[in-house]
């Protein structure tokens, strides 16, 4: 395995950029949602997504993280998002999405991705599946702490909110 490179994602990365989002989610919540979920959520439909996002929206480029020429991971941030139903934000910025495919866990791409799109010791928020005990452990290692907030998602899922 070559080292990984860490770079801005380009139109071109939308389908691999969809593999990577959509394996992600099979691997970590195939058994939290019922099989309807999968009927729709498919890599093409993420696909088609990513491909109108990277089309319409530079600022929704994410930095994939690339190993041997396949994109491996990908993680986006950015100013708060500020929505209905979600408590008020307490960060000026939010880490929006970081996945990695599971066979990469612990190599140290995750890290990678987090620390050039939310430098280290950056004050920031973000989102996360309590459900996901990984993943908060992944966060608590980079300094973000559960601060108390948390909502349901239109998927059902209980989240939590961590910040540094």
């Amino acid at each position: 395995m070559s080292e990984p490179l860490v770079r801005p994602a380009v139109l071109d990365d939308a389908e691999a950029i969809a593999v990577v989002h959509h394996t992600s989610w099979v691997e970590t919540y195939s058994n939290l949602l019922p099989a309807e979920h999968w009927e729709t959520d498919t890599v093409e439909r993420r696909a088609q997504r990513w491909q109108e996002r990277l089309s319409n929206d530079a600022a929704a480029y994410p930095f994939v993280a690339v190993v041997d020429q396949l994109v491996v991971g990908f993680a986006k941030a950015g100013p708060t998002r500020k929505k209905q139903d979600v408590p008020p934000p307490v960060r000026a910025d939010e880490l929006w999405s970081l996945y990695v495919l599971g066979e990469h866990h612990g190599t140290g791409i995750g890290s990678l991705l987090l620390d050039t799109v939310l430098p280290p010791n950056r004050p920031a928020e973000l989102w996360v599946a309590g459900a996901n005990p990984r993943a908060r452990r992944f966060y608590e290692k980079h300094g973000f702490m559960p601060d108390g907030a948390g909502l349901t998602d239109s998927l059902g899922f209980a989240l939590i909110r961590m910040v540094r």
